[in-house]
């Protein structure tokens, strides 16, 4: 995994472990507290994620420009 606490504000792409297999969320990590990220997508809907199941994650570039 390549994201730490230090990275809340940056965009980040991140897969997650699921009973049916695997969840990707791509967004701004907006918060990073008792083992639970929380990661904002574009659409503005909030993703929570236990730490435990990130199966990989990075810091991604901002969204371009149309």
């Amino acid at each position: 995994m390549a994201i730490t606490p230090a990275d809340v504000g940056e965009r980040v792409t991140t897969r997650r472990r699921d009973p049916g297999g695997y969840r990707d969320a791509v967004g701004v990590l907006e918060s990073w507290r008792d083992g639970v990220l929380t990661v904002r997508k574009r659409d503005g809907s909030l993703v929570e994620i236990a730490e435990e199941t990130l199966a990989a994650a990075k810091v991604v570039p901002p969204r371009p420009l149309r």
